[in-house]
């Protein structure tokens, strides 16, 4: 699978109205932190492109493997260094992704209309369903959680600063979550934290791009499948074998939630020439790797993996550092996809 050619800004799908900080008066730009649905000026379009096709020339093949390589040396070093001391958790979780805790009490207006009509299906549990987990005592059987009824995985877990609010927030008793990650260091991390409790939650090792590599699930047992910032770290030509295995888990009716780089983040144009390992995807000073996305491209790997379309959007921000008086424009793209509830023969 080759990812296609960048789209430009103008015809992303227009993020429905989730701020309600909008900025009409440029002079005012350095009254607030941040900024929603930024629009950018066909110059700064332009500009962007230029920054890009700047450094876009890529590094000689054997050090792209080295790269690849030694992926894993990378990651273990960065969460040794870091620790939990660089993360926050996500709280926006649940008011972009409510399907992690369904009965909550939540905002879940964000994105009106765009969740499709299974409601029951796609965001949680029917009654009876609730009223028969409060029930079952969470065993391990035939893998861990497989007495659960609402079963999420998130993929590329870190030091669990989405998991642990998981925990936190959704206190359905049918609830199990599962977290793996390529570093080990960082699921030991997750281990050894105090809110980690093997009854509702277990953690693992896992290359996502090893397609090869069981996980401790069976397929078509998952409710929910999270993908935080973690597509964009492997290498293109393992990104559709990759997202195929993880369909292969959802139940019928089960949503991957992503959220993801967008072409053009600040974090795409501040890259320096010999950091380019092929087009849009560039290997940081730590060595950790990441790409950049359209929709489009993220389209094709979901419904290339046999997936349905619920929410495909981009997020613009424009962050603002008054005490610097900087202005940083940030694009992430945010997905929904879901695998059908009576799959074609």
């Amino acid at each position: 699978m080759s990812l296609k050619q960048s789209a430009p800004l103008s015809v992303y799908t227009k993020r429905p109205q989730f701020g309600t900080r909008f900025l009409t008066d440029p002079r005012q730009v350095f009254q607030h932190n941040a900024w929603d649905n930024v629009e950018w000026t066909e110059e700064q379009e332009t500009a962007a492109k230029k920054k890009v096709s700047e450094n876009s020339q890529p590094l000689p093949t054997e050090k792209q493997e080295e790269y690849d390589s030694r992926a894993n040396e990378y990651w273990n070093d960065f969460y040794t260094i870091h620790e939990n001391r660089f993360f926050k958790d996500r709280h926006w979780l649940f008011t972009e992704f409510p399907e992690l805790a369904p009965r909550c009490s939540l905002n879940h207006e964000s994105h009106p209309g765009v969740c499709g009509t299974d409601d029951v299906q796609q965001n949680g549990l029917d009654e009876e369903q609730c009223s028969e987990a409060a029930s079952l005592p969470h065993t391990d059987g035939d893998f861990p959680g497989s007495s659960a009824t609402y079963r999420i995985l998130e993929v590329g877990c870190g030091v669990g600063n989405t998991v642990f609010p998981i925990l936190k927030t959704n206190n359905d008793p049918g609830l199990f979550v599962y977290c793996c990650d390529f570093s080990s260091t960082a699921v030991e991390l997750v281990k050894t934290n105090p809110e980690y409790d093997p009854g509702r939650c277990f953690a693992f090792v896992h290359d996502l791009s090893d397609v090869e590599a069981n996980y401790p699930i069976p397929s078509g047992s998952l409710d929910v499948i999270v993908l935080i910032f973690v597509l964009s770290a492997l290498h293109p030509n393992k990104m559709q074998a990759s997202i195929s295995r993880l369909a292969s888990l959802l139940k019928p009716g089960g949503v991957i939630l992503l959220r993801d780089y967008g072409r053009y983040d600040m974090a795409q144009l501040r890259f320096k020439k010999g950091r380019c390992l092929s087009e849009n995807f560039y290997v940081r000073g730590d060595g950790t790797r990441v790409y950049f996305f359209t929709q489009d491209e993220l389209h094709e790997l979901f419904v290339g993996a046999g997936l349905e379309k619920v929410q495909n959007l981009v997020d613009r921000r424009l962050q603002v550092n008054r005490g610097k008086q900087l202005t940083m424009y940030r694009v992430w793209i945010q997905c929904k996809y879901r695998r059908a509830l009576v799959q074609p023969s």
